[in-house]
Order: structure tokens, then C-alpha cells, then sequence
């Protein structure tokens, strides 16, 4: 896999999980009025609290396993397609990452696939009009992959 590419996935899946636990980027909720105000402004937030301190423990683990393994960056009509080896990454730990980002950012659709007869795992982040617009920026994913 391109060296470039690797990178890409490896931020793109290390912001994810920061939104989970942090998320400093500009949709970022912030509480009492101006949280309101933010969420008119983006349809597009996080839930920074989404998860509990246990569950963030095991998210970041999966995330930090998902990015050591890599993934070649797909861009898609509606999205992003992140393709990873069945034999480095299994389809229920990628599962588990999904159930748990889905807690975080719900806006995404999460789309699962196992093909070319079991040896190709690939998840699409898919959403609304604009969603391949907040991926770019926020998690710094190249237009023209």
C-alpha cells in the first residue's frame, strides 16, 4: 500500500476516535446555548460523551489496531471506503469499532462489507450532502486520492 495512503487512514481513524474523547474541531458541542447554536450552525457534531472511560479504553485499542494495520482510502459517491485484510483486522472487531463510533457520531452511515470471497474487509463511512466535505476537513482526508 501507498506509504501516503496508510497515513491518511491512520489520521483519518485517530481524529475519529479523538471526537469520541475530546474532539477538538470545529463542530465540537460546547454546552448550554451556544451548543444549540453550534448544532444549527452543522448537522455534523460529536458526541464527546458518548462513550464511558471503559468503553474509550476499548475504542482506542481498536482504533490503534485499525491504524497500525493500515487501510487503502476509497473515495465513494456518498463517502469514504476504508479497505483492510480480513487477516489483520476481523470483521468483529470491526463491528465493535462501528458500534461505538455510531455512539459518538451519528451522523455517519456505517456500511460493513466482506468481499472478493472473504479476502477484502471494507467499511464505508457514508452520510448526508456534506459529509464527504467534513471528512476532508476535519480529519484531513486528500480530495483526490
Amino acid at each position: 500500500m501507498d506509504r501516503n495512503r496508510r497515513h491518511v487512514a491512520g489520521a483519518v481513524l485517530i481524529i475519529a476516535l479523538e471526537s469520541c474523547g475530546g474532539y477538538a474541531g470545529t463542530a465540537q458541542p460546547v454546552p448550554g446555548k451556544q451548543e444549540k447554536q453550534l448544532m444549527t450552525q452543522s448537522k455534523f457534531y460529536c458526541n464527546t460523551k458518548a462513550l464511558n472511560p471503559t468503553e474509550r479504553a476499548r475504542h482506542k485499542l481498536l482504533t490503534d489496531k485499525l491504524v497500525a494495520q493500515g487501510a487503502r482510502i476509497v473515495e465513494t459517491e456518498k463517502g469514504y471506503e476504508f479497505q483492510y485484510s480480513p487477516s489483520t483486522v476481523s470483521l468483529a472487531e470491526l463491528a465493535e469499532w462501528v458500534a461505538a463510533e455510531s455512539k459518538c457520531c451519528p451522523f455517519f452511515g456505517f456500511h460493513i462489507d466482506l468481499e472478493n470471497e472473504g479476502t477484502l474487509l471494507c467499511l464505508r463511512l457514508t452520510g448526508e450532502k456534506g459529509v464527504k466535505e467534513f471528512v476532508r476537513a476535519e480529519f484531513h482526508v486528500s480530495a483526490t486520492l
